[in-house]
């Protein structure tokens, strides 16, 4: 069975203040964008430096209104999220296109926010790692135990215990400086 993945991460700097709007129910929404650019080095050691790329932002509910409550025109920030593509008719009867990052995660100079699980839930501001951190990798703390003889040679062996995961961060060990970026 193949696996799709429709992820994306960008850090760039925002080209314009966050915009807030309201759907007719009442749902915040508010888009933004970001540039990034890339750097390499020529064959003869000089850098050279791409044209800027143009990411537009949407993000919904509570994470909409503390991205405005927040962010600024020139802000430095991390989004991941997921890239949606909305096509429509133009007035000039022109079919139009439009690919925006859907964010799940933005993080800016001086907080960490993220979307919920479910829909409602609001941003975690300087609470919690980045989403990006790396996650503890489950080490057994005893060998797996050898199948009773009564049992055929091809049984799976006993689960070994796994530690509980490491805790996150309490705000005292979230420091903008560790950010890479």
């Amino acid at each position: 069975m193949a696996i799709n993945l429709n992820r994306v991460e960008v850090i760039g700097n925002l080209t314009r203040d966050p915009e807030l709007r309201y759907t007719p129910n009442g749902r915040a929404v508010a888009s933004f964008a970001v540039a990034t650019n890339r750097r390499w080095q020529d064959q003869q050691g000089n850098w050279v430096d791409a044209d800027p790329e143009y990411h537009d932002v949407v993000v919904w509910a509570k994470l909409a209104e503390g991205v405005n409550r927040t962010l600024k025109k020139g802000d430095r920030v991390f989004v991941n999220g997921r890239l949606q593509t909305q096509s429509w008719e133009g007035q000039d009867g022109n079919k139009r296109t439009r690919t925006e990052i859907v964010a799940d995660t933005v993080i800016g100079p001086d907080q960490v926010m993220r979307a919920g699980n479910e829909p409602g839930n609001g941003p975690t501001v300087g609470s919690a790692a980045p989403s990006f951190a790396p996650t503890p990798t489950a080490t057994p703390t005893s060998a797996p135990t050898a199948a009773p003889s009564s049992a055929p040679a091809s049984a799976p062996a006993a689960p070994a215990s796994v530690p509980a995961p490491a805790s996150a961060p309490s705000d005292d060990e979230i420091n903008i400086e560790d950010i890479p970026f």
